[in-house]
């Protein structure tokens, strides 16, 4: 086994111990709680020793970098999440490698993807990314959409060709009335996905939680944590 192997088995390891704990902590099974890895600044050798080591869900949130390594990596059996912000001009690119787009906060990029999933013939899930730091009718810093707005863009993505709504996302703000309090944030997101579901049942997928606060998001009800830094190590500064 290789020395990037083993680093990154012993990293799945400890990674994979802390969700058990989480999940025997909150009273959940361990089956309950899907991790994907975020895969960002790292190369496709990465992907394909975590796919060795069982890893099938993998994260990327800048087009530029996850187009090739996604067809670099197109052999393998792996799920592909986007999760940056995403501006319509690379829809078209997203399309055509990611099983599902967590980031999706306004109705343009709705539209923008259905065009892009109906050409490409392929059916996206969606998540749509919910910002805790944004007021009403408004954008959160790092994308989302406000609380009240979720409903209304849910209905958008129900109705359009090609997508499929699948749940809710957040990121645990930097500021605003969550800011360090990733457990309540967390929670106010599983109201805000038990609301959807009452219309929208199938949207059951709650994707929350980071390196950093994967325990919190779990014990809130979280169905997939997002976890790079625990799994990859710390991050190559972009150039």
């Amino acid at each position: 086994m290789t020395d990037r192997k083993t680093e990154l088995a012993a990293n799945l390891t400890l990674v994979e111990e802390r969700i058990s704990a989480a999940c025997a902590g909150a009273g959940r099974k361990r089956e309950e709680v899907t991790l994907i890895v975020v895969t960002k600044t790292y190369p496709a050798s990465d992907v394909r020793l975590l796919a060795e080591l069982g890893v099938r869900h993998v994260a990327e949130n800048r087009d530029q970098e996850a187009a090739p390594k996604a067809a670099e990596c197109a052999d393998l059996p792996l799920i592909w999440h986007f999760v940056g912000q995403l501006q319509t001009n690379k829809v078209r690119s997203v399309s055509s490698y990611a099983d599902v787009v967590q980031s999706v906060d306004r109705k343009r990029l709705v539209d923008a993807l259905s065009r892009a999933a109906v050409g490409a013939g392929r059916e996206l899930g969606v998540l749509i990314q919910v910002a805790l730091d944004a007021d009403s009718g408004e954008r959160g810093a790092r994308g989302g959409v406000g609380p009240d707005g979720v409903e209304r863009l849910a209905e958008s993505v129900t109705e359009a060709e090609g997508l499929r709504l699948d749940g809710l996302m957040t990121v645990a703000p930097l500021a605003g009335p969550y800011e360090g309090r990733p457990r309540a944030a967390f929670d106010r997101l599983m109201e805000i996905s038990s609301r959807l579901r009452v219309a929208h049942p199938a949207a059951n997928m709650v994707s929350a939680g980071m390196s950093s606060d994967l325990e919190e998001a779990v014990a809130a009800g979280a169905t997939h944590v997002r976890v790079g830094t625990a799994v990859l190590g710390v991050r190559p500064r972009l150039r």
